[in-house]
């Protein structure tokens, strides 16, 4: 399933087989929560903004359309146009999003619905066949994603919670693949890291969860408010332990710069929500840095968005349109600049394999790290 083909110290280049087709590694996956983008930014599109893969939310497809709705469509890949990998998450992600809205038991988590207040109950084996009625490529193991800061004493009983969920999870996936109506047989399930920023319930629960053999393995809990620097440490505390010829995602992460580091700690896979919806507000990221469209600098600047990019935004708009589209309050203003962003987080991870392929992995960190987190000059 997962090749690892070469590695620059400790960045990998790898390629992962699935059922709906081949990702190459490092990837970018966007994230298209309700089955799409937003933006305006359709599956069709995606093809042409370089998308390996596409992410979306477990829980929001289970309260709308619904996820038998989806089953009886013929599974997410057909409802939605989109022929190559989807991920879904687990909706644990959720227990930590809504935490005024939930209570967490041994059994599952308990919900209220941030759309209507109607009471939800999501535990393993509910998230795993609510997934398999989506059919997605990759399911998420439903996880407990522990607040930032958290004591040690219950992060280590959350991992524990994890471990015993994760378990179930593998226990059901197995019995829903083998049904006859599955939507997809080949379904591949990754289990998810947690701990906290605690180095040693890091590399603890990495170990045991390393022994069940899973499909691949995720980085969860970080990018929730903490430090950049402790996400870094825990990162260089956990890949070591990771292993090595299975794909390893970071969940939830995040700026140029942020890859570029993780890739360099050993990371293969990630997805945010910052490219489409710091583009939704007019952000835009550059291989000059970051730019923000609204400022009045941009009023009457003829230039494309970025002078180095091929997507269509920069191929056929200036600067100064985007801008007024936004000024305007225009819905064409948030497209234009969502498919620039795209178009930039997958071919930065397109130039970073390029970079692994070719040994100079290095000087692309050195040189692209800091300035892709640094605002562009604006003359």
């Amino acid at each position: 399933m997962f090749t690892l083909l070469k590695n620059e110290g400790l960045a990998r280049r790898g390629v992962l087989e699935t059922v709906h087709g081949t990702v190459q590694t490092p990837c970018f996956m966007n994230v298209g929560t309700a089955a799409a983008i937003k933006g305006g930014i359709s599956s069709p599109d995606l093809v042409d903004l370089k998308c390996q893969v596409e992410l979306c939310n477990t829980y929001h497809l289970h309260l709308r359309p619904g996820d038998e709705i989806v089953k009886k469509m013929g599974g997410l890949h057909k409802f939605m146009n989109w022929h190559r990998p989807i991920l879904t998450d687990s909706g644990g992600f959720q227990v930590f999003s809504l935490a005024k809205l939930r209570k967490i038991k041994e059994e599952g988590v308990y919900f209220q619905s941030h759309l209507d207040g109607r009471r939800i109950f999501m535990g393993p084996e509910e998230s795993m066949r609510i997934q398999s009625n989506l059919g997605s490529t990759i399911a998420m193991a439903f996880d407990e994603c522990v607040e930032n800061p958290s004591t040690y004493d219950y992060s280590a009983k959350s991992c524990a919670r994890t471990t015993r969920w994760l378990k179930r999870c593998q226990a059901e996936m197995e019995r829903l693949c083998a049904l006859p109506d599955c939507v997809n047989p080949k379904q591949m399930l990754f289990g998810i890291n947690q701990g906290c920023t605690f180095e040693k319930l890091r590399v603890e629960h990495m170990q045991e969860i390393a022994e069940l053999d899973l499909d691949g393995y995720a980085v969860g809990g970080l990018a929730v408010g903490e430090p950049t620097e402790d996400m870094y440490r825990v990162l260089d505390a956990v890949t070591p332990h990771m292993p090595v010829h299975k794909p390893r995602y970071l969940m939830g992460v995040g700026t140029p710069s942020n890859i570029i580091e993780a890739v360099a700690r050993g990371i293969d896979m990630f997805d945010c929500v910052m490219p489409s919806r710091n583009a939704r507000h007019g952000t835009v990221f550059t291989w000059d840095g970051i730019r923000h469209l609204k400022n009045q600098t941009y009023e009457t600047d003829p230039r494309p968005v970025d002078s180095q990019c091929d997507c269509p935004t920069c191929r056929n708009f200036s600067r100064a349109y985007v801008r007024h589209l936004f000024k305007a309050n225009e819905q064409l203003a948030g497209r234009l600049a969502v498919t620039h962003n795209l178009y930039f987080y997958n071919t930065l991870t397109e130039r970073i394999r390029e970079a692994i392929d070719t040994d100079t992995f290095a000087q692309f960190r050195a040189e692209y790290s800091q300035k892709l987190a640094q605002k562009a000059p604006e003359d």
